[in-house]
This record gives C-alpha cells, structure tokens and sequence, in this order.
C-alpha cells in the first residue's frame, strides 16, 4: 500500500532536515565533538561544510570518514540498495594521516578527507577493480587512474567502489555479476538509470561526499538525474580516461557525481587538464582556467540567453516532467534569464543519425593488456570464454565480438570528436543553431520519463542524453528540477560550447541556488533506513 505525506510527517521531515545536528552520535550519522560541545551531521554535507567543520574542530577526518562508513553498513545492503561493491581498508588509516597532516601544518588540501564513492570501472591502486565484471574478481591494479591519483593528490580519501552496469553497457540499469542490481534510493521499486548507478545511489543516499562515473551516452547525466545528483558531462578531452576501463574511447568522458554544483565544480577543478597517457586531452591545453570556482555565480543567470531544444523536450514527454520543465523554463525567466523558446538545428534529424561507432574490443583489450601480467583476462574473447558475465549482457559482448572481426576500418572510419568529419558536421550545426540565436546554453530535460521500473526493460524511455554531446563533444551538465510520481526525481540538462564549463557552472550554479530542488531520500534520512517508501517529496 502506497503511503502519502500527511501534514504531520512533512513537519517531521522538513524539522529533521533543516536542523541536522541529531544527538546520536552512535549510529554514525552525526559526530559529537566533546571539546568544541557541537554535533557534525554528514548528510548532505558539502565539502565546504567538512572543511569548516575541521577548521572549527567540529569533527576530524577519522571521524569522517567512520560516520560515511557507519552509513554504508547501516544502509546499503539493509535496504537492498547495493551501491557499494567494496570498502577501503585503508581509508580510515588515510584518514589518520591526514589528521596528523592538517594538526602539523593548519592548511588543507583542495580536498582535503573528501570520502570518494568512485565507479568499478576506475583503477584505484590496491583496491579490487573489476569493471562490474566477475571475471576480474580479486584484480587490484598496481596504479591508480589518472583522475583518482589527481583526487587522492588533492587530499580526498577512495572510501569505497560502487556498482555498475557491467562493463558500462547499459544506459538504464546498473546490474553487474559482481555485485548484483543496485536500485534507486528514492523509490526502492525503480531503478537508479545505468551505468554510473552505483555511484549516483551512493551519493544520493549520502553514503560517501561526492563520486566519480563514467558517461559514454548517459551514464554520469542519466543516474544524476533519476537520483536528484548534480552530473558534470564535461568536453570530450578535458579530462582524462587513462586508467579507465573503456567502453567506447569515441565517446568516454569520466567526472564528477554530486549533491551540489559546488562540489561538482571542486572535483571538476582537480580533474581537468593535460595527460600524456591520454592524447586526446592534448585539445584541453590553454583552455583549462586557473579555477572553475571563480564562476559560482549566484546570479549568472541575470542576462544570459538560454535556448529551448522543443527537438528533444516534445519527444513524448511524460506529462509530468513535462510540468516540470515547463516550471523550469519559467524559473530561468524569474532568475533573469532571457529564454529563446525555441531553438532549431538544421538537419539535426540526419545529421544526429548513425553516429555510433563500436571499438569496444579494440579498447578494452588494449585496456586489459596495459594491466600487466596479473589481470585475470586480458581479452575479450577471454571474457566470453570464462562466462563470468550478468546474462543479460551475453547477446551484447558477443554482438561486440562479432562486429570487430568483421570491422573494415578502409570502409568505416571511427573517428574521434576533432577529426572525424561526421561529428564535426553535427557540432558545427549545433553550434551555429547556438550562434544564430546568441544562446550561451540550450536545455532540455535529460530524461522525457520517468525512472523505470525495476525489471521493466519495456520502461526504457526518454533519455536524451544520447543525442548530442556524445558525438559532438560538447559539454553537458544535468541539475535536479523536480520530482514526479512516487518521489521520482528528474533532471533539467544544460548543453554548452567546447571548453566552456565556465559559462554552464555559472548557468547550473544560479539555477541551484535560485530553485534549490536537491532533498535527499525520505528512506535514506537520519540514523537507519526509514519503513516507509513511497513518502512524496513537495
């Protein structure tokens, strides 16, 4: 039986939710300093709020990371939500270290004991990577991805791996036969989109700080959105995938998972840049600003000029989130936005088709061959052969199989974003449709439904964020604009210029601030997982 919000439980919540400091200090949610006789509750904390709080020595990174830790066990296999794959060991010893660090030298780092949920398909050194497949179970690589030493660099701690589709393959769940389904920690009943699910649930049920996911059409922007997260798709060649199980190195951007744009910025700042072990982030030099803080700007909404992309958002929209984009277009307007309503690509029908190119083989056998000697596949064929794969995903690795050894390279060039001419043709008329109207970003709902139904492949609808960036490059960000049916959440998604995150940090900052749509997971809120499920957020 379904449950609704009585005017009662509302009150609770919203009580609970605005006054975080809850003496209960033992179940892990909330830390009791007893010098500074104050609480620090975890959930929904920003990185902001952690640092200010070992500033005010509220609470240390030990105690950090152990609340986080706490969380994980209380809820994630108790509910079912089965975000988390593996634990560090290590990370309450980090955390130590960084204590000690911050008591001799009074700095922090950028980000400084920031507990990290990062996706099974990152190399993380010392700590099991398998890409959601069983047949890397046990594998630990000897070096870290190249976005995870630059986030441990800048002082944050890998507090656990999260599940995901395996080997990325599916947009809209995120099953794997290392860990099984990971489901949606707003609505137990749905699922959390695919393949970064694992991550996004985590976050969303403030199980970790921030995360890392990977999006080859979706898979940062679509779980954000079906969990209420910030999802930064950034330009294809500012950050880099060394160190990343692939998918389709066309099309793979790694990045960040976050309650807040804020923080997604913060991650954002450290990732970006120049790496020699990916030679597509060569575009990225001199384009890559000193800081990406610099434009949270809570009024950047005042004056620009947003387009409306009716090409994707009246694509069979659920009337609901209909409403809600609809609400959103307003909501830019209050805020000071000019909106251009609407905005046409020329020939985006043909030029949007037949972009996909596979070289999943090929990448991925060049990825298990530069893990060394230890790996316990080092092929695809390997993989096949061991039938350590989720069943759904067995048609899927064989197709891929299969179109490889018959790939013609003379009659089907893959190329990538900046030289294959295909790609630039859809970019360039994007662009222009941009230029012609002196649009600064074009919106449109990152899912026209919403999330599926656990089990309901047949509910696979909406998701527009396979269309364009992928191909292009461009970069996307996806932000919460609301919720639907049975406290389903939906995302509203912003599409930029090459190499201008600025102008949509500041696009998504000011939308944040100015609608401030985030609320975590009625289930997920307080000491132990809530009995109720279905409680509807206003």
């Amino acid at each position: 039986m379904r449950l609704k919000f009585s005017a009662v439980l509302y009150c609770l919540f919203c009580f609970l939710f605005f006054n975080s400091c809850i003496p209960q200090p033992e179940k892990g949610t909330t830390v009791k300093s007893s010098a500074a006789k104050k609480t620090f509750n975890v959930q929904e904390a920003t990185i902001a709020d952690i640092h200010e709080a070992f500033q005010t020595g509220t609470c240390s990174c030990e105690q950090l990371v152990t609340a986080y830790l706490n969380r994980i066990k209380a809820f994630d296999q108790p509910t079912r939500l089965n975000a988390i794959v593996v634990t560090n060991p290590e990370a309450l010893a980090r955390a130590r270290e960084l204590d000690q660090e911050y008591a001799q030298t009074k700095q922090l780092r950028k980000l400084h004991c920031i507990p990290v949920i990062v996706k099974d398909n990152y190399n993380t050194k010392g700590l099991q990577t398998t890409a959601g497949s069983l047949a890397l179970k046990g594998f630990a690589p000897s070096e870290d991805a190249y976005q995870v030493k630059a986030l441990k660099d800048a002082g944050a701690i890998v507090l656990g791996k999260s599940n995901m589709a395996e080997w990325a393959f599916s947009p809209m769940v995120t099953i794997s036969s290392i860990a099984g389904e990971t489901l949606n920690p707003y609505n137990l009943d749905h699922v959390p989109a695919g393949s970064s699910g694992g991550t996004a649930a985590a976050v969303a049920a403030n199980l970790g700080t921030v995360g890392l996911g990977t999006d080859t059409g979706n898979s940062i922007r679509g779980p954000s959105s079906h969990n209420a997260l910030v999802g930064f798709r950034s330009t294809l060649g500012l950050t880099s995938r060394s160190g990343i199980a692939p998918l389709n190195l066309r099309n793979d951007v790694g990045g960040p998972m976050a309650r807040t744009v804020a923080d997604a910025t913060k991650l954002l700042e450290v990732i970006a840049g120049y790496d020699p072990n990916d030679l597509l982030t060569k575009y990225s030099e001199g384009k890559v600003p000193e800081n990406y803080r610099q434009f949270l700007d809570k009024d950047g909404l005042k004056g620009a000029r947003i387009g409306v992309f009716r090409t994707l958002s009246e694509k069979n929209p659920d009337p609901q989130v209909k409403a809600l984009f609809e609400q959103a277009i307003e909501d830019l307007r209050r805020l000071g936005a000019v909106v251009v309503d609407s905005v046409e690509v020329e020939n985006f029908e043909s030029l949007s088709k037949d972009q996909l190119c596979s070289m999943f083989k090929q990448d991925i056998n060049q990825y298990l061959f530069s893990l060394g000697d230890g790996v316990p596949v080092s092929s695809l064929e390997e993989v096949i052969a061991s039938g350590k794969y989720a069943p759904y995903i067995k048609e899927i690795l064989e197709d891929e199989y299969e179109q490889a050894e018959h790939f013609d390279e003379a009659t089907h060039a893959c190329g990538d974003a900046y030289t294959d001419p295909k790609r630039i043709a859809f970019r360039n008329a994007v662009v222009a449709a941009m230029d012609k109207h002196e649009v600064d970003a074009i919106i449109y709902p990152t899912w026209n439904n919403p999330p599926a139904r656990v089990g309901d492949f047949k509910g696979y609808k909406g998701d527009n964020s396979q269309v364009i960036a992928p191909h292009t490059g461009q970069p996307a960000f996806t932000i919460p604009m609301g919720y639907t049916y049975e406290n389903l959440p939906a995302g509203l998604q912003f599409l930029g210029r090459m190499f201008d995150e600025p102008t949509l940090i500041k696009l998504t900052y000011s939308y944040e601030q100015g609608t401030r749509h985030r609320k975590p997971p009625f289930l997920f809120y307080g000491d132990t997982p809530k009995s109720a499920k279905n409680i509807k957020i206003k």
